[in-house]
């Protein structure tokens, strides 16, 4: 199989589950070598995945993984991450930011650290890697930067349904319309230093360890599989082809006709399907949103 990212390194926040840990898988499946970061290298809390079995997934399929420990309540943490990452690896190609925890609430019922935490994981932290990352990126003459948004930073469709109106939704879905803008204007900046920036987002709901308690359990998701190739594809390309998207996981492959594998990239699997219940503003070619 042809090994596309032979010779990268891709340093994945929140890789010890979910996303962040097929995104790790999927990339390793295509040579690079993947330095996997969370809070700690076993379990914290409730959920179910770490960063010792994300390496060992990745080493199990042939890949190489190094962990590193990093709070992204932390500034220290957010400011040595790539400076740690460059010393394990030799060099930063690609930086992808997978990791926090999504809260909900009401926003007048909303804590004021719950607020300033959602901030801090999904807007403070990728501003803080990304300034650590340019530079190394730019002493290899290109970078590709993926920074994860969700759909929810659309706005909610008309009639209102019981999740726009009960979920408590409105804070988190407004820092991530602030990252989807923050990323294309970052694509904007760096193009001149070929570095691709763009937001990778669910289409639909993805379950995993960290998100299951917010989705109700009638209702469907989508196959990680889909989020984790698309992610791969917008570190592939020079940023003069691919960057300033917003590449939600089961419209961008199907419109530009995208195989999708398993994470190991061993097989092929199905052609994604849009659901009638996608959001109808899904922009699919990933130019807008």
């Amino acid at each position: 199989m042809e090994k596309r990212l032979q010779g990268k390194v891709a340093l994945i926040t929140g890789a010890s589950r979910g996303i962040g840990r097929a995104l790790a898988q999927r990339l390793a499946a295509e040579g690079a070598t993947i330095v996997v970061s969370a809070r700690s290298l076993d379990r914290v809390g409730q959920y179910e995945g770490t960063l010792r079995e994300t390496v060992s997934l990745i080493e199990q399929q042939g890949g190489v993984a190094h962990p590193l420990v990093a709070d992204l309540e932390r500034d220290e943490d957010l400011d040595s991450l790539v400076e740690r990452a460059v010393e394990l690896t030799g060099g930063l190609d690609i930086l992808i930011h997978s990791g926090g925890k999504a809260v909900y609430a009401p926003t007048v019922e909303m804590p004021n650290d719950m607020f300033d935490n959602t901030i801090g994981h999904y807007l403070r932290a990728p501003f803080r890697l990304v300034r650590t990352a340019v530079p190394e990126m730019q002493k290899r003459g290109a970078g590709w930067i993926v920074v994860l948004g969700s759909v929810t930073a659309l706005p909610p469709a008309r009639p209102y349904d019981d999740w726009a109106t009960y979920g408590g939704a409105t804070v988190y879905s407004a820092i991530k319309a602030a990252v989807h803008r923050m990323t294309q204007g970052l694509a904007a900046e760096l193009l001149p230093h070929n570095i691709a920036v763009n937001t990778l987002a669910p289409s639909t709901a993805i379950r995993t360890p960290g998100a299951s308690d917010l989705i109700p359990e009638e209702y469907p998701s989508e196959r990680i599989e889909y989020i984790a190739e698309t992610g791969l594809n917008l570190c592939i390309l020079p940023a003069k082809e691919r960057t300033g998207l917003t590449a939600y996981s089961l419209h961008f492959p199907l419109h530009h006709g995208i195989p999708v594998h398993t994470l190991d990239g061993s097989e092929r699997i199905e052609d994604p399907v849009i659901p009638p219940y996608a959001h109808p503003a899904i922009v699919a070619s990933g130019e807008g949103n």
